[in-house]
């Protein structure tokens, strides 16, 4: 035993208790009583009453990296990522150039994050019209599935599926019992073009609900027909959550995220022009949120991640026709949906399990997202009753545009640590790149 962290609060698959977690080799080797006395040469690291809970999983960060490394790329997002808890993200295969949609793409992103990443980092394959051959190899060489999208994708390089697109990507990636991401927005419910101007009343009108409704349920209609394991991205339509229930009730193997800035922010608090607050699908309405929130208790809908899409300060224009939609959040997922959660009556195990424990099993990360024996001894230190207010210059992404800037926001990360180390404190780098690649086991 190397290193035990002792605090009156960690974050348990079965609750918050008092106790001691043992680690020796980047491990979690055993949940030891508060007060167990450390073994001869192991560290102990007294936590006192900060809270203890298993090192974030985000599946859904856009790092750009390379080809779009301006907007964001792997030191940048990874030392974002591991400043807000953060110890293991899994990028998606566009806004980069090339995107990740071949093998020989896949080895161009690793090449690039290997000596860059300061967490742990794996990698979303991408589907598209016409690459259908590549989806196996890309399976057999570790991507932990395949994004696709069922309307513009806002970059050339990644076009969307139709419908026969979808059934034939489907069956293919059914038949090797792989995973399928959708991005889902039915584009004949949205707005074409889209209109211009700085009234975000407009542009949420543009993207109605029925787009996400229809989407979702040509989706969950592939996942019964033909048996593919479908999650469906970033939902943001309270429309769409009866159908997916009853999907779900009746064995259809389909899961669902949503993100912070679903459950944190509403339409009638974004001002016209301030396209920070610009992402596809929208911000809508506060019942809209109440009722992600109530989807979220009762299981409908599985995890909480960041869509961290980011993009230099020139592209989020004051129309939003023209900005490009995005939100920056990879720092700041954890204490936005704490602050709402706390609100709500939810407790950090409640978090610990949407933003670490389910997206961990929505990858097969089998070693992250808990803490207990055997997983990796990933953590993040909370104090969750501090505040702090955001300032988006001092983020460490690469670009200082957030839609939750000047936010007063609950929980202030103490510490994270990857596999035993610290690498993080107080939102200070401690260590090199020290994060590993990881591939679909």
């Amino acid at each position: 035993m190397e290193l035990v962290l002792r605090s009156t609060r960690v974050v348990t698959p079965d609750g918050i208790r008092a106790a001691s977690v043992a680690v020796t080799g980047g491990r979690i080797t055993a949940l030891l009583p508060h007060a167990a006395a450390p073994p001869p040469g192991a560290v102990l690291e007294d936590l006192g009453d900060d809270v203890l809970l298993p090192g974030l999983v985000d599946t859904h960060v856009h790092v750009n990296d390379p080809g779009r490394a301006e907007w964001e790329g792997f030191a940048s997002a990874t030392l974002a990522a591991a400043a807000g808890g953060v110890t293991t993200l899994v990028d998606m295969p566009l806004n980069s150039v090339p995107p990740t949609t071949t093998v020989a793409h896949l080895r161009t992103k690793r090449d690039v994050a290997r000596l860059r990443a300061h967490i742990d980092v794996g990698f979303w394959g991408g589907a598209l019209p016409g690459n259908l051959a590549e989806l196996r190899p890309l399976h057999d060489a570790g991507a932990f599935g395949f994004k696709s999208f069922l309307s513009p994708s806002g970059v050339e390089e990644f076009p969307h599926l139709g419908r026969a697109d979808l059934e034939a990507v489907a069956a293919e990636i059914a038949g090797f019992g792989g995973l399928l991401i959708v991005h889902a927005e039915d584009p004949h419910h949205l707005a074409e073009p889209p209109p211009g101007g700085e009234r975000y009343a407009d542009f949420l009108a543009s993207r109605p609900r029925a787009a996400e409704n229809a989407a979702v349920a040509a989706l969950v209609d592939v996942a019964a027909r033909l048996g593919t394991r479908v999650h469906v991205l970033h939902l943001s339509s309270s429309g769409a959550l009866p159908a997916l229930a009853a999907a779900r009730a009746a064995g259809v193997p389909v899961t669902v995220e949503t993100c912070p800035h679903f459950l944190t922010l509403t339409a009638e608090e974004v001002p016209d022009g301030a396209t920070e607050f610009k992402c596809c699908p929208p911000i809508r309405e506060a019942a809209n949120r109440d009722a992600l929130w109530a989807a979220l208790a009762d299981g409908t809908i599985d995890c909480v991640v960041s869509d961290h899409s980011p993009c230099t300060t020139d592209l989020k224009v004051p129309d939003f026709a023209a900005a490009w939609g995005g939100i920056s959040s990879l720092q700041l997922g954890l204490p936005a949906v704490w602050t709402e959660a706390r609100r709500r009556g939810h407790t950090l195990h409640d978090v610990a399990r949407w933003m670490a424990t389910a997206p961990a099993a929505l990858a097969g990360l089998a070693r992250k997202g808990a803490i207990e024996p055997g997983r990796d001894a990933d953590f993040v230190v909370l104090a969750p009753d501090e505040t702090f207010t955001v300032d988006a210059a001092a983020l460490h992404h690469r670009n200082p545009v957030t839609a939750y800037a000047g936010r007063t926001l609950h929980g202030v990360v103490r510490s994270t640590w990857l596999r035993g180390r610290r690498i993080s404190d107080h939102g200070i780098p401690l260590t090199g790149p020290t994060g590993r690649l990881l591939e679909r086991a």
